[in-house]
């Protein structure tokens, strides 16, 4: 039986399946317990709590030894209560009696991550043998696992880049929580990919340099300048535009000047010309 969307009720028929056959997808944790110990009961609803919170990313399977007896001596279960971790149809791991919140998740967050490495390093695999189909979705996958990981952000945002999705790819780094947006990767995509979708969305380049004529203030002409420019690898226009911005406004599109110039820089070298003429001018734009 259910008792909700990711806690089940073992029976004697079911365990083999339940526990060991879904272990070699994910986590089971098992809980053995008897309604007759007061610190089983305790420790349920914490069980249930943390497997709501962690939304599918392990399974929890509550084993009550009066009526599964057999197979919790089996497992050497010789007090409750007892939780064991299954992974590939063998335990992993045994915490005995009502250990804290703390040491659950401590245990969790280690095999969790671990699944999504492999995950992610199978979804590497097929983007070299350029299977990007396969690639997006173990991508995917490895992110469900580990959704506080920012290389695999990255990496799927690179695959989709690749496809010529930069739009979804732009839409999946400005969905991230701001802790993972700060990533050193992430904050180095991001702009550029703004820079890019920009690209793909402006006027001609002329009727850009008419109203940015009219209106030395028109940031968005500015910024749709340097993105175009930058696609038509023409970066010393793209730097002076952004570094325009960066001058006049560095809220504009949240401080787009200035990492824009950044992304450039790093896209250059700190040995070209350009990065070494115009970065002490964003220096100077910044103080």
């Amino acid at each position: 039986m259910s008792l909700s969307r990711h806690t089940f009720d073992a029976r004697p028929d079911n365990f083999a399946q339940l526990v060991l056959g879904n272990s070699d997808k994910g986590p089971v944790l098992v809980h053995f317990w008897t309604p007759k110990a007061a610190p089983c009961m305790l420790l349920m609803p914490r069980l249930v709590k943390l497997a709501t919170e962690y939304s599918g990313k392990f399974l929890l399977v509550m084993a009550n030894t009066d009526e599964l007896g057999q197979i919790a001596r089996q497992y050497g279960v010789t007090s409750v209560p007892t939780v064991k971790f299954f992974r590939h149809g063998q335990v992993a791991h045994t915490l005995h009696g009502a250990e804290s919140d703390v040491e659950f998740r401590k245990i969790l967050d280690r095999f969790i991550a671990r699944d999504a490495d492999q995950v992610h390093v199978r979804a590497l695999q097929s983007q070299q043998r350029g299977d990007a189909h396969q690639a997006r979705i173990l991508l995917v996958e490895a992110a469900l696992h580990d959704p506080d990981n920012p290389r695999i952000a990255a990496d799927l945002a690179k695959l989709l880049m690749a496809e010529g999705e930069m739009q979804q790819a732009l839409d999946l780094l400005t969905s991230l929580p701001p802790a993972l947006r700060n990533d050193a990767e992430i904050s180095r995509l991001l702009p550029h990919l703004e820079l890019i979708v920009a690209a793909h969305q402006t006027a001609p380049q002329a009727e850009l340099e008419l109203r940015i004529s009219d209106n030395a203030s028109d940031l968005l002409a500015r910024y749709q300048l340097a993105a175009l420019a930058l696609v038509n690898d023409d970066s010393e226009t793209a730097i002076q535009q952004l570094l325009e911005i960066t001058r006049r406004d560095r809220s504009f599109r949240n401080d787009a000047g200035r990492r824009g110039l950044v992304s450039v820089f790093e896209l250059l070298g700190t040995a070209h010309p350009l990065t070494q003429r115009y970065r002490p001018e964003l220096v100077s734009a910044l103080n």
